[in-house]
């Protein structure tokens, strides 16, 4: 068991050594993601977001990604998850229909309204667009009645991974009301926050919450279970332990883009390639704007002997001028000469900049190719298809893991918890002692399985001329098998199809009749044999049967 000294002195350690990080994420949040630039400075509400930039294409292209990664791998008009098993190809269909009913069902849970999970979603897309990592806090409400989805700021969390790579450690700062605390933990509360809470009731006081591994040496009370970690909560200002539970879910999930070992942070390929262009952009961009304001409004070049009042450049404006001036001596006030010849020059720059941030923000690697046309064949939209695969797969895929599948897999074991899916026993025996794992659906699995049911159709044409030349070649493929890998890979609900057993019963039966018929049309034929044999005449010269 740790304790509240313990706690703060590991809490103290991480988030020291992330505050370098912070600078990174506040220089990235200011140029890509100015809504979550408060990691080292403050911001009150009213203040106006991006008012240092001068040139919004990287906030823009921020966007589009984070709306891509959205609607590709979470798309809401279909079923985006389905729960699998490592045998799946062998299951049977009640194993098949408990499955499709358990997504169903956790597919409700995650999508209620009070759960929160497009708002997190978002906001989680966001961070790891721009900063390769978000955090995600998965619970019950209050009520302990239905999920709840939160989004963490990136600044007030730290974590630690195992030596597997797998973070199991997670602290995470926030604030709540001296009042609040107090209620809410009122045996464990310090004399500290309870002089707070009766002094100034509302001033926001820094909890801190820890998840972290039961230690292996931990022997729980008597007529309790051994959970897998221990949440704690801590004030940390004067490491009193306010809570401590256990738990068997870390209850958050950090998705990460991309990592680099020997960090347990990671970042974004997007962001990073394009931070350098998006700063020359801005400075390109404030000369471009200061060119062409001298070009509209030039500055004026005047006579200070002949002038007697201020220049004024307003419209309709007047300038007085002594009247003794001659003007013979040159124009009292005029523009001084402007070279355009490079406005040209520097919007053709900053275009090229553009291009490259489009290109580094993988706007152009997530579209699709446009595919068809009257003059391109099958297989060349085939070979679009499979190349865009090869380019966008690589930098969807790692997202797609950490991403939905930690919160599909936190989802479903929170709800297998709370017997949402009904009792272990009435899990069909096949799923028993099998682990649960999760598919997902996007434009780049929809092309595979697609893919997949081509080379079915192909092989079925290959066969048609194989059994041409040897009948026997028409053995060597499992249709039964493989027609029903082809609906399961289609979509095709389980529900529709007939169990193994039903389907060899109605083979059974299929085969069966069709033997009848074939004996019903042999005695048929016999019949018709003799009753020709009966009525046809006796050759003269010949004897009958009763001569």
């Amino acid at each position: 068991m740790s304790s509240a000294e313990d706690l703060v002195t590991q809490g103290k350690t991480l988030f020291n050594k992330r505050q370098s990080l912070l600078s990174l994420w506040q220089e990235l949040a200011e140029n890509f993601y100015p809504e979550r630039a408060d990691f080292t400075s403050d911001r009150s509400l009213g203040t106006e977001f991006a008012s240092d930039l001068a040139n919004t294409a990287p906030v823009l292209f921020r966007r589009d990604l984070a709306n891509s990664l959205g609607g590709m791998l979470r798309p809401t008009n279909k079923q985006w998850f389905h729960t699998r098993t490592s045998n799946y190809e062998d299951l049977d269909t009640e194993s098949l229909r408990w499955l499709e009913r358990a997504e169903q069902r956790q597919r409700r849970a995650m999508y209620v309204k009070d759960a929160q999970f497009r708002r997190a979603m978002t906001e989680h897309d966001n961070d790891l667009a721009t900063f390769g990592q978000a955090v995600l806090q998965l619970s019950l409400n209050r009520k302990r009645t239905q999920l709840l989805y939160r989004c963490r700021h990136l600044r007030d969390c730290a974590w630690l991974e195992n030596d597997e790579g797998v973070i199991d450690c997670v602290y995470r700062k926030w604030k709540m009301r001296a009042l609040d605390a107090v209620a809410h933990w009122p045996e464990t509360a310090g004399y500290k926050l309870r002089e707070l809470a009766s002094k100034e009731p509302y001033t926001l006081v820094e909890l801190w919450h820890c998840v972290k591994p039961t230690p292996e040496d931990y022997k729980p009370e008597k007529g309790k279970l051994k959970t897998i970690y221990k949440s704690y909560v801590v004030y940390a200002e004067e490491a009193t332990l306010l809570e401590e539970i256990g738990v068997n879910f870390l209850g958050y999930v950090i998705p990460r883009w991309q990592t680099v070992s020997g960090s347990q942070y990671a970042f974004s390929p997007a962001s990073i390639t394009a931070l350098p262009d998006a700063r020359t952009l801005q400075a390109m961009t404030v000369t471009l704007l200061e060119a062409g304001e001298k070009s509209v409004t030039p500055p004026l070049l005047g006579v200070q002997e002949a002038l007697r009042s201020d220049v004024n450049v307003m419209a309709g404006g007047i300038t007085w001028v002594d009247r003794e001036y001659d003007e013979r001596l040159g124009e009292v006030l005029r523009p001084l000469t402007i070279d355009k010849s490079g406005i040209p020059l520097g919007m053709e720059l900053a275009a090229g900049i553009e291009a490259r941030l489009r290109d580094a923000w993988l706007i152009s690697k997530l579209n699709m190719p446009p595919v068809g046309g009257p003059d391109m064949t099958a297989y060349e939209v085939g070979q679009r298809v499979q190349e865009w695969i090869r380019q966008a797969l690589p930098l969807v895929e790692p997202i797609e893991t950490e991403s939905n599948g930690g919160v599909c897999d936190a989802t479903f074991d929170i709800l297998m918890a709370q017997g949402v899916f009904g009792v272990p026993q009435d899990r069909p025996a096949t799923l028993q002692d099998t682990e649960v794992v999760f598919t997902f659906e996007s434009p780049l699995h929809d092309a595979l399985e697609r893919v997949k049911a081509q080379k079915y159709m192909e092989a079925l044409s290959l066969l048609a001329n194989a059994t041409a030349a040897d009948p026997s070649t028409a053995h060597i493929l499992d249709h039964t098998k493989a027609v029903r890998e082809a609906l399961n890979c289609s979509g095709v609900p389980a529900e529709w199809m007939r169990t193994t057993d039903e389907v060899r019963e109605l083979a059974d039966a299929d085969r069966q009749a069709q033997q009848t018929a074939e004996l019903l049309a042999q005695l048929q034929q016999g019949a018709d044999v003799a009753r020709t044999l009966g009525t046809t005449p006796t050759p003269s010269g010949t004897l009958g049967a009763g001569q």
